[in-house]
């Protein structure tokens, strides 16, 4: 696989989609979790991807449930929850593993692309990915960077 484009996954309502129709926007793919301390950030990313989405950027939200046991849910749960808590509008795709032997595809990718400080791995919940109009990962960002810390970095992607 050469870009983001080339991957599949299925959202959350079981639909399998394919990255590709993000092509040309500039995109920021996270691991979520609803209870986890970082939750409170679906409210950042939300508004990121309010402010920017007419300029062409998507955010991802990719549920995850290696750390902690943190998105207990199942997919109807992760959907009410971001929905009724944080009026999320942004795509949000079925629970994946991040790590491991069955990390999605798409998740063993991007780690290949951008290590952080543990090397690939993912740390925790809520570390995100910056993906240019091209599919290339341009950088990495810990789960405690706060959304609001990333809006220069997408809008130099949107210049």
């Amino acid at each position: 696989m050469t870009s983001a484009y080339d991957f599949r996954a299925v959202d959350i309502d079981g639909n399998e989609r394919s990255l590709d129709e993000f092509r040309g926007k500039a995109v920021l793919v996270v691991n979520t979790a609803s209870k986890c301390g970082f939750t409170p950030q679906y409210e950042g990313l939300e508004e990121l991807y309010r402010k920017y989405q007419d300029e062409g950027l998507v955010v991802l939200g990719f549920p995850c449930d290696q750390f902690r046991n943190q998105e207990p849910g199942d997919e109807a749960e992760i959907k009410s929850f971001c929905s009724l808590t944080y009026d999320v509008t942004f795509p949000m795709f079925a629970k994946i593993d991040v790590n491991g032997n069955d990390a999605h595809p798409l998740y063993k990718w991007l780690r290949d692309q951008k290590s952080g400080l543990l090397g690939d791995r993912i740390k925790w919940n809520f570390t995100k990915f910056l993906v240019n109009a091209d599919g290339q990962v341009v950088d990495r960002y810990a789960p405690t960077t706060k959304p609001e810390d990333i809006a220069g970095d997408i809008e130099k992607l949107l210049k």
